[in-house]
């Protein structure tokens, strides 16, 4: 009963409010989504869950503002500008691009209600995925520069993968979005940090410049000054 009903609202046109433009676009993946979505269902224990919500809470969204504060606070104490703009304009700018996005796919999630869980809004594309793509791939942006060692930015890499992963798996586990929503949520939170990380070099490269006009004009007044020295040591 419960795949019938969640094919029922993937499979056949989607009721949109009035006054509202929705591209309803076909998932040529439905039948994958369906099968690991009845899967986990079917092998929910409360114990399992347990385990899935610890990992769901690192991309929530009280979990993320309160990362987003004291990361705010830093800059700020910094006076990193160009950071903290980056910042505020990739996790939440594209957490709420990704609102948007449900709005106009208006997918509905694979289980409504349950044993388990109960969810409630659009699954396209999953919020606390993007919501941990955003976060820990910006993070990795602002350590990899400082990290010298090869194996230290494997490291942190890898450390912003795995978190991104366990969120993502947390939520197809357990019934809250299908596999398609979680990896369009990795792609789109991708794009967005790149489109981000591109349209603020230009404010970054000021920022930068602007301190290092005066290492500019030392070398030129090394090569003055030398010859100076060099006469003078002549004469005396």
């Amino acid at each position: 009963m419960g795949a019938r009903f969640t094919s029922f609202f993937v499979t056949n046109p989607l009721i949109l409010p009035q006054n509202c433009v929705v591209f309803a676009l076909a998932n040529p993946l439905a039948g994958p989504d369906h099968e690991v979505a009845g899967w986990f269902h079917a092998h929910l224990t409360r114990t399992f869950v347990s385990v899935l919500r610890a990992f769901t809470e690192f991309g929530s969204s009280e979990w993320i503002g309160v990362v987003l504060f004291f990361a705010v606070l830093f800059f700020v104490w910094k006076k990193w500008w160009p950071s903290l703009v980056t910042l505020i304009v990739a996790v939440p700018g594209g957490m709420l691009l990704n609102e948007l996005l449900k709005q106009l796919v208006h997918r509905h999630r694979p289980f409504i209600d349950g044993p388990f869980v109960d969810w409630s809004g659009y699954s396209f594309a999953s919020g606390h995925t993007i919501g941990a793509t955003l976060l820990y791939g910006q993070l990795a942006l602002f350590i990899l520069p400082a990290m010298k060692a090869r194996h230290w930015r494997r490291l942190t890499v890898a450390s912003a993968a795995l978190l991104i992963a366990l969120v993502g798996f947390s939520r197809i586990a357990l019934g809250a979005h299908f596999l398609t929503d979680v990896l369009a949520a990795i792609v789109f939170g991708v794009l967005w940090l790149a489109f981000c990380l591109f349209a603020g070099k230009p404010m970054r490269r000021s920022v930068v410049l602007t301190p290092g006009v005066p290492l500019v004009s030392e070398p030129a007044l090394v090569r003055v000054e030398e010859p100076e020295q060099a006469a003078q040591s002549i004469l005396s």
